[in-house]
């Protein structure tokens, strides 16, 4: 968008809204959710245990082909710049070490399909609506009549950009989504405002992150309510999507503000 971060560490304007994130974890496992949680015996729990124990054991060799598996898609993503075919590798390599019986192949590939169907209809549902939101062309108004309210305030013109990219993301459910949106607005906003291009960064890397960590559209969250819910017990909002806004979104906003005051 014209600003120039050749000479610009991504990670190291990150690593102050990353430190943020870590303390939101910290807080929710030695504080928020230190007590165990109950739950109750269902049938998914019983026909799940039946399947265990005819399930071959954790071994040595199962998991060195498990660590094998992932770095060769990753090896073969990054090489061949596609992520489906990486995942497919990945899966061959399971099935030629004979973690995955040839027997299995099917009903193993189907129960991912499955788990994944829901997430890609929900996040491609939030994809419009991010074409919806680009098309109005109402999201830079937005952002410069915020910002006028705050004209000459670094600290408050930080604060509202980290707000805007919060809401927006929310909505959309992915920082990938939202990424092109921001960014072309927050660059020249940032410039203006006397940013200089490390907090820049961090400013717009931790606008995108906000409201990925917390949106019920996103796979940051719908990823672990589908394997939590397995039995029926775990609520997508309350469950999965509160947790993470308090304990992610809050302290990312307030790391992100300070990243964006000291770089």
């Amino acid at each position: 968008s014209g600003l120039n971060v050749d000479n610009v560490n991504v990670i190291h304007a990150m690593t102050i809204p990353a430190l943020g994130m870590v303390a939101g974890l910290l807080i929710a496992v030695f504080f928020s959710y230190r007590r165990p949680r109950a739950y109750q015996n269902t049938s998914a729990d019983v026909a799940a245990n039946h399947q265990a124990m005819v399930q071959p054991k954790m071994s040595a060799y199962r998991s060195w082909v498990a660590l094998a598996a992932i770095v060769v898609s990753f090896v073969v993503q990054l090489w061949a710049d596609s992520l489906l075919l990486g995942a497919m590798v990945g899966f061959a390599v399971f099935m030629a070490a004979g973690v995955v019986r040839w027997g299995e192949a099917d009903a193993v590939f189907n129960n991912g399909v499955k788990m994944m169907a829901m997430i890609g209809f929900i996040m491609i549902a939030a994809q419009g609506f991010a074409e919806v939101m680009k098309a109005t062309g109402q999201i830079e108004p937005l952002v410069k009549a915020s910002a006028d309210m705050f004209a000459g305030s670094k600290g408050m013109a930080a604060f509202v950009m980290l707000l805007v990219g919060l809401l927006v993301t929310m909505g959309i459910g992915s920082s990938f989504s939202t990424l092109p949106i921001i960014t072309a607005i927050y660059v020249p906003l940032c410039v203006g405002m006397g940013f200089s291009p490390m907090a820049t960064l961090a400013i717009i890397g931790t606008a995108g992150a906000l409201g990925d960590a917390g949106s019920p559209a996103s796979d940051s969250t719908l990823g672990p309510t589908a394997g939590l819910n397995v039995d029926g017990q775990h609520d997508h909002m309350r469950d999965t999507v509160i947790p993470t806004f308090l304990h992610y979104n809050l302290p990312l906003m307030v790391s992100g503000w300070i990243a964006a005051m000291v770089l």
